[in-house]
């Protein structure tokens, strides 16, 4: 080996030490696509070639070195050796192996040398991960044997009967249970005994609930939970099967849900019969989703009497779909212009049938449909289960439903033949596909254009490259083209050049042009560009090519954007 050799693999083993054995970040980052692509295969290929016995090897390694030089204990080591696979391949990429033959040996020599932090593998081995456990290094000492304490009760769940895999939950939940004194941690577990629970369901609670072990005693609230359960005839059982150690569990808000459904007028037999027939009720985010649908629907002027109703009769899907389908479909009323008043009609009146449908868009329906909006408005109000039938793709009825297609379809050709558009040819069956309302609005529409002082032939060849600018209201084309013509100072040639300027949101137009101005004003754009090319590229694309030209651009280009989006 040359002596530039050792150097550079001096140099390099000093820097690898220095950051704790995290990959540091190449100076240089490949550019342009094929480089990109060759890049991540590299990371890909040298991720794949660390094999099952590769990794064994270093898993080995690990564990020797925690055991026979750090004296840890033979399970504690092994579990930290074989269940830390991010901080082993930190290692492995620290030690730098060349040879796959050689990376005992290799990571054995490393190790020697540069004792690790400890508290890393044990961490992810608990079941934390990088960015939940980075916060919690010790910055005074790195070796696990120092924090007596942490191991004391760390060994009191282990011995208890709690999953090493939960134990980083229970961390990350509640701290300062892993700075208990000797002997504190294990009479609270015994406590939990005295309550009537079996050692499994503790294992648990306390896994979804760590902060019942930071009180003084058992926290009240879950012991009058439990024995609410009691006197609704929910035994232990159904607690433990329904229970999970995965999720947090706040059995305040759940005490506090089974309040309400008491004030509700729920007897013991029915309302444990509810909880026991459908547990997300009260499991599913602690009772919080429950809540937020009850304070959903009571601002629609619900009574007990109906939300019993509600409670009696939900769907046999998740509360939180259910509550979801609440809010799309009050969504959906609104955007089909519905009054508020026929709005909670229909909420009081079938709540339930609101819960179960997940609504499509409204945009889908009108095309589905073949109708305006004021058509799908009368439609739900005549009769909401119409919703229902949407979903299972029963649109209507046949007959009714053909006849008035034609005749809708019918008038819009009319419209179009009225306007020199040939019957059957590609540019009216692209209009009709493209038009949403009655053939009277569209008229109205053209009307309106032709007046802002475009001729009625530019108009027709605006509708024959963009028919969509039909489907808006009188006043947004009006807003629009006021905006591009008067504030903007752009001809309305570059209108019928570019028609589909008008189909794009006022922010986006807004957006694009005021920023090309600022940037033209800087000399920093050709100043002579189409109107199509500033509006139609993507914001990407925008941003790249024209803003990044400036060095402010893209301050002014957040700043514009937060100032129309606020307005």
């Amino acid at each position: 080996m040359t002596i530039l050799q050792k150097l550079r693999k001096l140099h390099f083993s000093q820097f690898i030490s220095s950051n704790n054995f995290r990959s540091p970040k190449p100076d240089l980052c490949p550019s342009g696509p094929c480089q990109v692509l060759q890049f991540f295969r590299l990371l890909a290929t040298k991720t794949a070639k660390r094999t099952n016995g590769v990794r064994k090897q270093a898993q080995n390694a690990l564990l020797d070195y925690l055991h026979s030089t750090r004296s840890l204990r033979f399970m504690d080591a092994e579990n930290m050796s074989t269940n830390s696979p991010e901080f082993l391949n930190r290692l492995l990429n620290s030690a730098n192996v060349e040879n796959d033959d050689d990376v005992g040996r290799s990571l054995t020599r490393f190790l020697r040398y540069r004792p690790i932090n400890e508290f890393e593998p044990f961490f992810e081995s608990i079941g934390l991960s990088y960015s939940d456990y980075e916060p919690f290094l010790p910055r005074d000492f790195i070796f696990l044997n120092d924090d007596g304490l942490l191991l004391e009760n760390y060994y009191c769940l282990c011995d208890y009967g709690v999953p090493r895999n939960m134990i980083g939950k229970i961390y990350k939940g509640a701290r300062d249970v892993f700075k208990y004194d000797y002997g504190v941690l294990q009479p609270k577990l015994l406590a939990f005994h005295d309550l009537g629970l079996e050692r499994s369901l503790i294992i648990k609670i306390i896994a979804s609930s760590p902060y019942l072990l930071r009180v003084g005693g058992v926290d009240p609230d879950f012991i009058q939970l439990l024995e609410m359960f009691k006197v609704l005839g929910i035994d232990y059982k159904w607690l433990e099967e329904h229970i999970s150690g995965v999720y947090s569990c706040d059995w305040t808000c759940m005490l506090g849900l089974v309040r309400f459904l008491i004030e509700l007028g729920f007897n013991a037999d029915e309302l444990g019969g509810i909880i026991r027939r459908k547990p997300e009720i009260l499991l599913e985010l602690s009772g919080c989703t429950t809540f937020r649908f009850i304070g959903f629907l009571l601002k629609f002027g619900l009574s007990k009497s109906d939300l019993q109703l509600v409670f009696l009769q939900l769907p046999p899907i998740s509360v939180i779909k259910f509550s979801s389908n609440l809010h799309r479909c009050y969504k959906f009323l609104a955007e089909i212009k519905m009054s508020a008043q026929d709005i909670g009609c229909i909420f009081r009146s079938h709540p339930v049938l609101l819960g179960s449908c997940e609504v499509k868009q409204v945009n889908s329906l009108l095309c589905i449909l073949n109708c305006g909006v004021k058509r799908l408005c009368q439609m739900v109000k005549e009769d909401p289960h119409v919703l229902k039938k949407w979903v299972l793709r029963l649109w209507t009825d046949p007959v009714r439903g053909q006849s008035r297609v034609l005749k809708v379809r019918s008038m819009k050709i009319q419209f179009l033949l009225s306007l020199g558009f040939v019957e059957n040819s590609k540019e009216m069956e692209r209009a009709l596909k493209a038009f949403r309302g009655k053939a009277t609005e569209l008229q109205e529409r053209f009307d309106c254009l032709v007046s802002t002082g475009l001729s009625r032939e530019e108009v027709i060849a605006m509708l024959k490259v963009a028919p969509q600018i039909l489907n808006q209201s009188k006043d947004v084309i009006m807003t629009k083209i006021g905006f591009v013509v008067r504030d903007m100072g752009c001809p309305l040639s570059d209108l019928v050049t570019y028609p589909a300027t008008l189909s794009f949101t006022m922010e986006r137009v807004k957006l694009r042009l005021l920023t090309y101005e600022w940037l033209k004003e800087e000399g920093s754009v050709y100043p002579n560009l189409a109107l199509g090319t500033i509006v139609s590229c993507s914001d990407e694309k925008f941003v790249k090519t024209y803003v990044n030209s400036h060095p402010r651009g893209n301050e002014y280009w957040e700043n514009m954007k937060k100032e129309i989006l606020c307005k």
